[in-house]
């Protein structure tokens, strides 16, 4: 191809989408260029069975900055969150916990369970908000480098010192122990009874290869977080037409910008002459020229299979192998025939319009992330199932539902060798018995269903070891150390290469902020004129 583009991205997944529009709107010739078919990556809706779109990767929508949405007209390309009313977690013996929207609706649910909850309930939901409100301005900035002299380093890490100064002693100590403790401590120091307990703690070991005993994963729960839907914070919703709608709105606003987008043409090789990446070359040879090369793909897909390591400094190659991205999840995708009826809740409950949980206490839990230390998937997962047709009829045929089961715990091997199809057809076997124990004749409504484990999501979406955030959301690899000590600011070793994926500040999720901060270190290096255009404006 004889073009020659100012930066191409590899990976048309939403951080990948997202730092290609900021590109294109200040003025860069942008092409994306994307292994699959389809734009999306993980955040992708497909038609699998006739007539029913799935949310088939991720499922929900929380984290997306509105910024984003803001600067890139989202809306305007077709995109609706629809919020969700809370959930439940179904009882063992029979019973249920339910959640809601509102804080005094809980409130008064937890009274139900244990009046000592309720009144630690305000307490509890101070402190995490106090947390959400430190670590939120940090999501849309660029990690410092402790290292560094350079000015914009140390205004950075002055900035930084500004916000903790800003908090007390006895809050600084709170932030360092929470960062640094289980999610089971946690919540002991709050709440007494075990259901409450197990709802509140799921947030801290989704997509996480940690169990809610495990020191930092406390941390975990607060990444959940920090998203919010309508201005409401820590409120999740759907987006409606399926997770797909939020990056086809991306590629629409991309190409309203002039960037384009090519499907089917994955990446064989990152060129790279005179220590500068110069194109890409793509499966079958042809090569695409560009003036930067940007990747929304996972740190250790990039560099250690697309990247000649004698180009790379030994140093940060072995970093780049000890980033750990275990993965530990699966997913099942289900078109129902009829919505189903869980014994546990009253007829018409809206919980059902929520996110419902089978594991009634943290030690469950547990159980389940002990059968992934030993090699094995859960014999009694986690499970966080949604019938997002409850809200959104768009996605199926009247009458007929769709639901997505987002499960914990699935090593990314089985026993130390790779996942056969036996592994997952018993994988889901277990999941669906698990939902039919609290739903009678859920096994007739099942028209179809599509099993993921990590084999899956390594192969068709390109995480390594099916991990969802690409890299585990741990202490150590936060901040100015993710991905790598000294290549936490979206740079590589290798001029012109950049880093836009989830593997880079400030994680993962359906996010956003991880592509937008590359495309403004891209656009100040460039050093464009800030009245170029709006989009350079607001970075």
């Amino acid at each position: 191809m004889g073009t020659t583009w100012d930066a191409v991205v590899i990976g048309a997944g939403h951080n990948g989408l997202v730092t290609a529009c900021y590109l294109a709107r200040a003025g860069l010739r942008v092409c994306v260029v994307e292994k699959n078919d389809w734009v999306g990556g993980a955040a992708v809706s497909r038609e699998l069975f006739p007539g029913f779109t799935y949310s088939n990767c991720s499922y929900v929508s929380s984290l997306f900055r509105p910024e984003i949405m803001r600067d890139l007209e989202l809306p305007r390309h077709g995109l609706q969150i629809l919020p969700y009313e809370g959930g439940a977690v179904f009882r063992k013996g029979g019973g249920y916990l339910a959640m809601f929207r509102d804080h005094d609706a809980n409130r008064r649910e937890f009274a139900r369970h244990s009046p000592r909850d309720a009144e630690a309930y305000d307490r509890y939901a101070r402190d995490v908000l106090r947390h959400c409100r430190f670590i939120r301005p940090l999501l849309m900035r660029t990690p410092p480098d402790p290292s560094s002299f350079r000015p914009r380093d140390i205004a950075e890490l002055a900035w930084l010192g500004r916000q903790v100064a800003g908090l007390s002693e006895r809050q600084i100590a709170q932030m360092i122990r929470f960062w640094t403790m289980s999610i089971a401590d946690f919540l002991d120091e709050y709440f007494e009874n075990p259901v409450i307990k197990a709802y509140l703690a799921v947030s801290a070991i989704i997509g996480t290869a940690l169990g809610p005993m495990s020191p930092g994963s406390a941390y975990v729960l607060l990444h959940h977080y920090m998203g919010d839907v309508d201005g409401n914070i820590g409120a999740w919703g759907f987006a409606r037409g399926g997770m797909g709608a939020i990056t086809r709105a991306l590629a629409s606003s991309l190409r309203a910008a002039g960037g384009e987008i090519l499907t089917g043409r994955g990446v064989e090789r990152i060129l790279v002459r005179g220590g500068r990446a110069t194109g890409v070359v793509l499966q079958g040879g042809d090569e695409i020229r560009a003036r930067r090369v940007v990747s929304n793909m996972d740190v250790k897909r990039t560099f250690l299979r697309h990247v000649e390591e004698r180009e790379l400094p030994e140093d940060f190659v072995r970093r780049v192998r000890s980033f750990r991205t275990r993965g530990s999840s699966g997913k099942l995708n289900i078109a129902l025939d009829a919505l189903p009826r869980f014994t546990a809740l009253p007829e018409g409950a809206p919980m059902i319009r929520g996110d419902l949980h089978f594991t009634d206490s943290i030690e469950r839990m547990e159980r389940a992330y002990d059968d992934w230390k030993a090699g094995r998937f859960s014999r009694d997962p986690f499970q966080d199932c949604m019938i997002p047709t409850t809200i959104d009829p768009t996605m199926t045929p009247p009458g007929k539902h769709f639901m997505s089961c987002f499960v914990q715990y699935a090593p990314p091997r089985i026993a130390g060798r790779d996942w056969t199809d036996a592994d997952r057809d018993a994988f889901g076997e277990t999941c669906l018995n698990q939902i039919a124990e609290y739903a009678p004749g859920f096994r007739d409504l099942v028209l179809h269903v599509e099993v993921r484990t990590p084999r899956e999501l390594e192969a068709e979406v390109g995480l390594t070891e099916g991990n969802i955030f690409q890299g585990e959301l741990t202490f150590d690899q936060l901040l100015f150390n993710r991905p790598v000590p000294g290549y936490a600011q979206y740079r590589s070793p290798i001029r012109d290469l950049w880093m836009c994926g989830s593997s880079t500040h400030p994680g993962g999720g359906v996010m956003g902020a991880p592509g937008r901060n590359a495309a403004a270190e891209i656009l100040r290096e460039m050093k464009l004129p800030a009245g170029m255009s709006d989009a350079y404006a607001v970075l």
